[in-house]
């Protein structure tokens, strides 16, 4: 006999409606609530009703997007909207639906991931974050569940994944940036623990240093997050250093908060780049010197990559499927640099 919600509730020691609002992550639950029930699903085998019809037949057309971010940094930064477009718009050319999942931190993904395998809604999930010692990668290796990876992983020969050359990228803009005659170049960057910030700065430091120039760690800011407040801060900073006349970023919300620093201290003298090119880069005076990674493309690439995968499954037939794809990247020429 299937396991129900009283038996969930019984052995977690909530009520009834608070499983269900785990099930439907509902905020006013605590962490530490949600995972006593998480707990108790995992340990009873508890399939929510919605998923259980699903499993009779064959596998969900559906796939689970993680996010990692909140939903109110999501609509912040462009790039993971014009990814999801792309993911979508190609999903459902192939008749797949997806599922969003939002998340604070990777302890929250990882439990999302779970919840998502467990309950059979979706045959595969894409990831829209590599990180360094990526415990999401770890553990869907760990249970052999299909999915694609947006970022370089640690592994690339084994894992399905998409990216642009973000060291050639970065490389590209830091020599762009001394030919037109800056010297002392800082870097503003997102958290360090994603392969995105590292290879970027890697880029960066390896044009410096081909170039004749030997940057030093004063002037390489790595901030929290990719928000304008880290790119605030991140100019804060570098600005208490001498001679510095320009400052290549990895983001351009992080570029925005760079210039909104310069300018209230009258500093726009130096250049500044960003990435991603945002429409917000495109309108803003001055505009926005930036790097196009085509995120659109990602999504529509890591979406082929995974349906061709899942499809290759579930058929008779061998597919010749590649495990990833590099998107190009453009330098956008504009007015900060």
């Amino acid at each position: 006999m299937a396991v129900t919600i009283k038996e969930v509730a019984l052995l977690a020691g909530v009520s009834t409606a608070t499983v269900s609002r785990v099930i439907h992550n509902h905020d006013r639950i605590s962490d530490s609530t949600k995972q006593v029930v998480r707990d108790a699903m995992s340990q009873l085998g508890y399939i929510p009703n919605a998923a259980a019809s699903s499993l009779a037949g064959k596998n969900p057309k559906t796939i689970g997007i993680v996010l990692p971010n909140n939903p109110g940094e999501l609509f912040k930064n462009p790039f993971f909207i014009n990814a999801m477009r792309g993911i979508s718009v190609y999903a459902q050319s192939k008749g797949y639906f997806l599922l969003y999942s939002f998340s604070r931190d990777e302890q929250e993904e990882i439990d999302f991931i779970q919840n998502y395998i467990r309950s059979g809604w979706v045959s595969g999930i894409i990831l829209l974050a590599s990180r360094e010692h990526d415990r999401c990668v770890e553990y869907l290796n760990s249970v052999s569940f299909p999915f694609v990876l947006i970022g370089r992983p640690e592994d690339p020969q084994h894992t399905y994944w998409v990216d642009n050359d973000n060291f050639q990228a970065m490389y590209q803009v830091v020599n762009y940036l001394i030919d037109k005659g800056y010297r002392k170049i800082g870097f503003v960057g997102g958290p360090p623990t994603f392969r995105v910030t590292y290879d970027r700065m890697t880029g960066y430091r390896q044009a410096m240093n081909n170039r004749g120039f030997f940057p030093e760690d004063s002037m390489v800011f790595q901030g929290d997050d990719f928000s304008e407040e880290s790119g605030y801060l991140g100019a804060e900073r570098l600005l208490t250093l001498n001679g510095l006349d320009a400052i290549a970023t990895t983001d351009d919300q992080l570029a925005f908060g760079v210039l909104e620093k310069l300018h209230k201290e009258h500093r726009e003298d130096i250049a500044v780049t960003g990435f991603n090119n945002t429409v917000r880069g495109t309108y803003q005076h001055p505009g926005l010197t930036t790097v196009d990674v085509n995120a659109d493309q990602l999504g529509e690439r890591a979406a082929q990559l995974l349906i061709n995968l899942l499809e290759q499954q579930t058929s008779n037939h061998q597919i010749i499927t590649p495990n990833h794809y590099l998107v190009e990247t453009q330098l956008i020429p504009r007015d900060t640099a």
